[in-house]
């Protein structure tokens, strides 16, 4: 059987909604201060660096940028059958009393998510958490929506989505698989 993949969002289309994140986030923010930003690892970093580039360009300050490991977290690591492989976690700021916008690349069953803000909440009594995600392609299992997206492509459950982003050596692309 033949994998066939469809583009479902260009380069063009991904510049624009993460521009529209960014101001989003500024709008509901009102500014940047206060403002953190941590990403999901592996597939919210280069999302989140693009966000705070946008900021930056907009706003002309740097927001601090964290990176969230949640493997630990899961509610799957058991069921996988085999050790899970940990990556680094770089929160060098305190989160308390912060404005934490959480990125992701795509949005599924919601369980990631739930994996982040319980790993979140070691490091930390956030004022409030937002999530940012490029897509959002439905079929939660908890209740949990992000506040900013970038765009929704409703997806078959077996499909896989998978977002490429010029920093990791392809071309920016989102597909679905």
């Amino acid at each position: 059987m033949e994998n066939k993949k469809r583009i479902v969002m260009d380069a063009d289309r991904i510049d624009r909604s993460i521009s529209r994140i960014a101001y989003e986030m500024l709008e509901d923010n009102k500014g940047a201060e206060d403002m953190i930003v941590i990403a999901i690892r592996t597939g919210g970093i280069l999302l989140a660096r693009r966000i705070r580039e946008k900021i930056s360009h907009i706003e002309g300050v740097e927001v601090p940028l964290g990176i969230l490991d949640i493997t630990l977290y899961r509610d799957d690591v058991i069921m996988r059958g085999k050790k899970p492989k940990m990556g680094e976690t770089d929160i060098p700021f305190s989160l308390d009393d912060k404005r934490v916008i959480l990125v992701d690349d795509v949005i599924f069953t919601g369980r990631t998510i739930r994996a982040a803000l319980d790993a979140l909440m070691d490091f930390g009594r956030p004022r409030l958490i937002r999530l940012a995600v490029l897509v959002d392609r439905g079929h939660r299992e908890l209740p949990i929506q992000p506040d900013y997206v970038g765009e929704k492509l409703p997806s078959a459950f077996w499909e896989e989505v998978s977002v490429n982003l010029s920093e990791s050596g392809g071309s920016d692309e989102v597909l679905i698989l």
